[in-house]
């Protein structure tokens, strides 16, 4: 997720609007600390019992070795055998020795080799940029279509806008044609791609298009189409603030909408949030976009029903080019920052971040095998049951059913039904008690023994004086065993996977100048069971000393082992930008990753102007008369190896 995901310089999701009594992740691990002795050591909470109170992994086993702690300078007996890179402040794009790194796909690419042409001055209109890619890539996955691999689709999410860099002179004064163009370039895209001997290249296909936030959308599960809910003011339309992503086994992507709250607003002096409007952080500003001011759709007063169509996990058929994407509702209404994918005993289990300080971390399991309910023209997506996750002191935790007549979520308390629960996702998860997290983020599967790691990217800490810090500003990595290994269980084990940050600032980290990293967002696992860890510093803490971010430089890519801890830096990026996206081509030997938000304004190095667009970066064209675009990187050892070995 971006740190400026709307175009404001002030992060929203440090921000918390969650004004229930659950319990912090502070302040359970405050309680978890004292009663089980906990370790700082190695940038990592080491327990003694960690995942052994329930017949999890032993204690002092390889896989409770503290992250960070192993050298990360030369070939190891690992996972990991490439050199460290170190920090940089540099614009550029820098990769271990033996590797390259190959822009593909910036932003304004046309889809198709006779789409409208990238303009470097920002002066493509709202229908050109309907058939270019869009902008601000976040999550994404690859599709291949042959055995080996080498020919594809990928599919990619565009999260935000930046006013300053999609428009020629700004966006001042808002006009129809400025926001139309905004909705063109959020979204997904949908290319081919092939690879050849000098590097991937995009084809021209029947598969390649843009869906946008003007796109027709459909709802499936507890919420329906016809809901009174949705009746909001012209047809469903447009999926925004599309941030990370998910894959189905069925062959599907899911998009998740993120901060879709901020780009709605009004000039009624009269009108007030209710309170499920603030739970959501909806205000009469938003972002200051001013979207509201000609199309009505956005203004709050007028429109307030719009506001029900967003916040969803969308699922889009990249085979099928046209095919209707779909908002699935049964996985809840929040600011989902992704939704990871995984089966047990057949049923599909799905787990999502609520992306936001305090907010909480989610699992959606399906009813009955996946593949049965495909037979009976049923989605696996619409049919079983979300939990929230309640983490307890002693290192234990249960995941919460938000089911209407269980537990708190009766008719007697107000709750009408199902689709209401889905609708006020976030004060369910308040009555049923779950644990507030600093801003949940990705999730990742292991491959081999099925552990869960999320991110926690930071936050002000919500409460607890003991760790793993109040406030957060590094973030951290929490590690959970469903109980038996089974993602359908409602119980798990959990702990500290890596405490992020720099020791010069927190003695307590461990970590050295070849891994200290902080703000961890994008994860995800390789099939030879690599962790790879993508950071998401602000731009209002990037590279200064003052926020304790001097040493850390640029975001990065990291890699972990999990059976030996070790922890390097894999690629830095250029200035202002995000690292985010990963996927794989199968046979592991090319990593695609994006570049989100290149030359945003940054407190270390400025701030562009509609006259001055490359003021912190000019990456990736280094154009003197262009500017910075979001961009997909494709990463290849020279030697034609598997990454990361």
């Amino acid at each position: 997720m971006s740190e400026n995901s709307a175009s404001r310089s002030a992060d929203p999701d440090d921000h918390s609007s969650n004004p229930s009594g659950n319990d912090s992740i502070q302040e359970v691990m405050g309680r978890r600390i004292t009663r089980r002795g906990l370790l700082w050591t190695g940038g990592v909470v080491g327990a003694a019992g960690f995942l052994g109170a329930a017949g999890g992994m032993a204690a002092g086993s390889t896989e409770t070795r503290t992250a960070g702690t192993v050298a990360a300078r030369g070939k190891g007996k690992g996972l990991l055998r490439f050199k460290a890179v170190p920090a940089s402040k540099d614009d550029k794009i820098v990769v271990p020795e033996g590797y390259t790194a190959q822009v593909l796909i910036p932003w304004g690419t046309p889809i198709r080799s006779g789409g409208p042409a990238w303009k470097k001055d920002g002066s493509n209109t709202a229908a050109e940029q309907e058939q270019q890619i869009g902008m601000h890539h976040d999550g994404m996955h690859y599709f291949p279509s042959n055995r080996g691999g080498d020919t594809g689709l990928l599919v990619l999410n565009h999260e935000y806008i930046d006013p300053v860099l999609l428009y020629k002179d700004g966006d001042k004064p808002v006009t129809r044609e400025k926001v139309d163009k905004a909705l063109a370039a959020h979204g997904v895209s949908i290319v081919k791609i092939s690879r050849h001997k000098d590097g991937w290249r995009l084809k021209d296909s029947r598969y390649n298009r843009r869906i946008t936030g003007s796109t027709p959308m459909t709802f499936s599960g507890p919420v329906k189409p016809n809901h009174p809910a949705l009746a909001a003011k012209g047809r469903p339309q447009g999926t925004l603030n599309n941030c990370s992503s998910g894959h189905t086994p069925w062959g599907t992507y899911i998009t998740c909408e993120e901060n879709w709250n901020g780009l709605f607003g009004t000039t009624d002096a009269s009108w007030k949030p209710d309170a499920e409007q603030a739970r959501y952080g909806v205000d009469a500003k938003g972002v200051e976009l001013d979207w509201h001011k000609v199309d009505k759709r956005f203004d709050v007063a007028e429109n307030p029903k719009e506001l029900n169509r967003f916040g969803w996990v969308v699922e889009i058929d990249p085979s099928d080019p046209k095919s209707t994407p779909v908002k699935r509702t049964a996985l809840g209404r929040i600011k989902h920052e992704g939704a990871t994918v995984t089966e047990s005993k057949g049923r599909v289990v799905v787990y999502t971040g609520d992306d936001q300080d305090g907010e909480y971390v989610y699992k959606f399991v399906g009813s009955e095998p996946w593949r049965k309910l495909v037979r009976k023209g049923k989605s696996p997506l619409d049919h079983g049951t979300l939990y929230v996750a309640k983490f307890s002191d002693d290192g234990t935790g249960v995941w919460l059913p938000l089911t209407f007549g269980q537990g708190p979520l009766t008719a007697a308390n107000g709750w009408k039904d199902q689709a209401d629960v889905m609708l006020r996702t976030r004060t369910a998860a308040d009555a049923v008690g779950a644990t507030k997290l600093d801003r949940p983020e990705w999730v990742a599967v292991h491959p081999n023994n099925r552990d869960v790691y999320l991110t926690l990217t930071n936050g002000k800490g919500n409460g607890g004086a003991v760790g793993p810090r109040k406030p957060n500003p590094y973030g951290h990595i929490v590690r959970w065993r469903e109980k038996g290994a089974d993602h359908t269980a409602t119980r798990f084990e959990w702990d500290i996977y890596a405490l992020a940050g720099d020791p010069n600032y927190d003695p307590k980290v461990k970590l050295g100048p070849d891994n200290i990293f902080g703000s961890p967002d994008g994860i995800g696992f390789d099939r030879s069971g690599r962790l790879w860890i993508q950071t998401d510093i602000s731009n209002s803490s990037q590279n200064l000393a003052e926020k304790g971010y001097d040493n850390i430089g640029n975001n990065m890519l990291l890699a972990s082992d999990p059976k030996t801890g070790e922890i390097r830096r894999f690629l830095t990026g250029p200035r202002g930008a995000e690292i985010t996206g990963f996927t794989l081509a199968p046979d592991n030997r090319s990593l695609f990753i994006n570049v989100q938000h290149p030359g945003e304004a940054t407190t270390a190095w400025g701030k562009p102007t509609p006259e001055n667009p490359r003021a912190v970066s000019n990456w990736p064209d280094f154009d003197p008369a262009g500017r910075p675009r979001a961009a997909t990187v494709v990463i290849r050892k020279k030697d034609g190896g598997v990454i990361g070995s």
